[in-house]
C-alpha cells in the first residue's frame, strides 16, 4: 500500500510480538489491519471503531473486525498520552478477543514488550 509522506500526521511503529501475530493472519485479515494503520497513519482523529482507549490504563486498542472474529492490538503512545494528538505510536502485542477478562493478559504483556523496549 503506497502511503505519501504528505499525508503522514502519525508514525506507527511495529513490535516484533506485533510482526509475529501479523505474518500469521490470513491476507485478509493482514489487509483490514494494513487498512486500520493508513487511517492512524493519515487521520489525525480517528474513530473509536478504528482505536479505542482501554479503560483504567494507559493504553490504547486497535480493533480489526473480520466477520464475528474480533482482532486487538495493544498500542502505546510514545509522544503524547492522548492518541488523537500523538504522532508517534508503538503496535505492541495482538490477540483474538474472546472474552474481557483476557485484557489484564494482554496488558500485562504489553508492559513486558514496552519494558524490554527501553532496555
Amino acid at each position: 500500500m503506497e502511503i505519501n509522506n504528505k499525508n503522514i500526521v502519525r508514525i506507527v511503529l511495529k513490535s516484533n510480538e506485533y510482526h509475529e501475530y501479523f505474518n500469521s493472519l490470513d491476507r485478509r485479515t493482514q489487509e483490514k489491519y494494513d487498512y486500520t494503520i493508513n487511517i492512524m497513519q493519515t487521520q489525525k482523529v480517528v474513530n473509536e471503531k478504528f482505536v479505542k482507549k482501554l479503560q483504567n490504563s494507559d493504553f490504547y486498542e486497535v480493533r480489526v473486525s473480520i466477520g464475528t472474529n474480533e482482532h486487538r492490538t495493544i498500542l502505546a503512545t510514545a509522544d503524547n498520552p492522548n492518541f488523537q494528538l500523538a504522532t508517534r505510536i508503538v503496535l505492541l502485542n495482538s490477540f483474538l478477543k474472546k472474552d474481557e477478562k483476557q485484557y489484564r493478559r494482554e496488558i500485562e504483556k504489553a508492559i513486558t514488550i514496552i519494558n524490554n523496549m527501553e532496555e
